[in-house]
């Protein structure tokens, strides 16, 4: 609860710092309302009673006091409603929203992105940054609602003492609704997983480029089957959890309810006695009826609090996840590359995996070199890349740039010396001139860098059909041009080569998608301006492929099987020394020549 509440501190620092005088409204406004409301009360007997004496001056108090009381209450309680409304959304959009998603992009892994204990908190949180500032104010309303309560129950006392006996009946609604929240969290927890599921099947459903085959596969039904599973799976967490707070709020509700009718009986049995006045009984039956609003305002305010909890709780957890997830690492990459880049026995499991994706790796990238990286599917050939890109630190051993440990490189600082294309490469509907100088931020708008990247990449064909050229918008999603996955790929490849003079140049299948023509005039042009950068910074270039024309004309070959460097040399030897590189030569080329005559067949 302590770290709620300093959250809830931390979310009304930002309404001031943000919204200052809005925010000190609220404040007063609320005070206002606080005293108003037993102002009413107090008028009522000073007017009834001062007319049972014909007192003209206190009915006069007693009118003012209760009409300026209640105007008060139902005018100004809808200007401080819309008030707070307001500062809960700018700041709930603004800081906690946009605070979510700048938690996830600045952490320097991408671990986080393929824990599902970190993708389901996200899921939890995601468009909850109203709730999450919401239940600050909701934490300042119950202690002004609570103040308020403790006021009624001091008026009520000057009738009777025995009336302050519906305090502790009073919390019990209070207590039963915070076992109820806490005992339904676990539910919302469970809930988390398969609301993500049906999401994602119900996004892909809807998109372009999955529409193909699902038509094609007949598997539409089956997918809207899985939906629907995830959905009600969803569901019955969902109706247990409030199904739970429910039974508790009834039973506290219960316990009020008959309180409430035996203090208004006790207080009628006073006036008969003659042991207070027709004043008293208004007020108390007033007071009565405040007081179930008062509690009732007491228990919405706080189980909203409470209830936050289901939100506050992953927020938390995924801020103090991104707080230890901040490198601290400040040392300077170099400016040029002079010896390479030497793995160290690394190795590398992903997280939840059993199996290591890499074991023992050691390698050394001369400055300057191309280096080729072969082997089957999962022999831990993009693991090596991500690791390099420093996606991923290693389990163990390490990377050396020019003798210094990746690890202790500043992480920004080392990737503005990265280019990458990869083969999960990314869409992005903007227009192409922004597609492609995404590539490096700072050069964004510098057309002449742009149009130097897509020539570098062989795109210039793809950007001559489009019909505003650069400034074509890209995608359905903006009522854009769409590409195929040739193209969509081309502009890849244009991205990665924004950045004019890195020092670390990386190609993780990034043909996949094109014909064997235009990759080999691909990778021709890469080699060249592979020399070019070895020539002007020492840059490594790292090409993953499988077609070995292209490995051929690497410097350096790493044969990896099973997530350890196998073989490594350069083509002609691992040709002569007869190797796993030489069997898949062999079976590369056997797949080339015998293509047609298969077909033929």
């Amino acid at each position: 609860m302590s770290e709620h509440i300093r959250l809830w501190r931390s979310l009304l620092g930002m309404c001031w710092r943000s919204f200052r005088a809005r925010t000190l409204v609220v404040l007063a406004l609320l005070v206002v309302e606080m005293l108003a409301f037993a102002a009413i009360s107090l008028g009522l007997r000073y007017l009834i009673d001062g007319v049972l004496r014909d007192d003209r001056a206190t009915v006069a108090v007693g009118a003012a006091m209760a009409g300026i009381a209640y105007a008060v209450t139902h005018t100004l309680l809808r200007v401080r409603s819309n008030l707070r409304i307001h500062l809960v959304e700018r700041v709930g959009l603004v800081a906690i929203d946009a605070g979510i998603l700048r938690m996830t992009a600045d952490i320097e892994t991408t671990e986080h992105l393929e824990r599902s204990d970190y993708l389901d908190r996200v899921a939890l949180v995601r468009g909850q940054g109203w709730t999450i500032v919401d239940s600050a104010w909701a934490a300042v309303e119950t202690a002004v609602f609570a103040v308020q309560l403790v006021i009624s129950l001091v008026l009520l006392a000057s009738v009777s003492p025995w009336l302050t006996a519906m305090v502790p009946v009073a919390a019990i609604p209070l207590w039963l609704s915070r076992v109820g929240r806490r005992r339904a969290a676990p539910f919302e927890l469970a809930a988390a997983e398969p609301l993500r599921l049906q999401r994602h099947l119900f996004e892909m459903c809807h998109r372009p480029d999955a529409a193909k085959e699902i038509r094609v596969a007949g598997s539409g039904p089956e997918l809207i089957r899985r939906q629907s599973t995830h959905w009600h799976a969803m569901m019955r967490m969902r109706f247990r959890a409030r199904m739970t707070v429910a039974l508790f709020t009834v039973a506290g509700w219960g316990a009020f309810t008959a309180s409430y009718i035996a203090g208004l009986v006790f207080v009628a049995r006073l006036v008969a006695e003659g042991h207070g006045t027709v004043g008293d009984m208004a007020m108390s039956i007033t007071l009565a009826s405040q007081l179930r609003g008062q509690i009732e305002n007491i228990v919405n305010r706080s189980g909203q609090a409470l209830e936050s909890s289901t939100v506050i709780e992953p927020y938390l957890w995924l801020r103090e996840y991104a707080s230890q997830a901040v490198g601290d690492a400040t040392g300077r990459a170099p400016a040029v590359l002079r010896e390479g880049i030497v793995l160290q026995d690394v190795d590398f499991t992903y997280p939840g995996a059993r199996k290591p994706a890499l074991r023992q790796v050691s390698a050394r990238l001369r400055a300057g070199s191309i280096v080729a990286v072969v082997g089957e599917y999962g022999s831990g050939k993009s693991t090596l890349v991500k690791l390099l890109a420093k996606m991923y630190r290693p389990d163990a051993g390490a990377i050396l740039v020019d003798g210094t440990d990746l690890a202790g490189l500043d992480t920004t600082a080392w990737r503005s010396g990265l280019a990458a294309a990869f083969q999960d490469f990314g869409r992005y509907q903007t227009t192409l001139k922004e597609a492609v100088g995404l590539g490096d931020p700072g050069l964004l708008h510098d057309d002449d860098a742009v149009r130097r990247a897509v020539t570098d990449a062989d795109a210039d064909k793809v950007v001559a059909r489009l019909p505003d050229g650069l400034d074509t918008q890209l995608g359905l999603m903006f009522d854009g041009t769409e590409l195929s996955e040739g193209q969509w790929q081309k502009i890849a490849l244009a991205r990665a080569c924004m950045r004019p003079v890195p020092l670390l140049f990386v190609l993780d299948e990034p043909t996949a998608s094109l014909d064997a023509p235009s990759e080999h005039e691909i990778f021709l042009g890469y080699v060249r301006r592979a020399r070019a950068l070895a020539a002007a910074s020492g840059a490594v270039t790292v090409i993953v492929s499988h077609r070995f024309s292209t490995i051929a004309m690497a410097d350096h070959i790493l044969v990896m099987r099973d997530g350890r460097i196998a073989e490594s040399g350069d083509h002609r030897t691992l040709i002569r020394n007869g190797g796993l590189y030489s069997e898949l030569y062999q079976l590369h080329e056997s797949a080339y020549s015998n293509g047609p005559r298969a077909r033929a067949i």
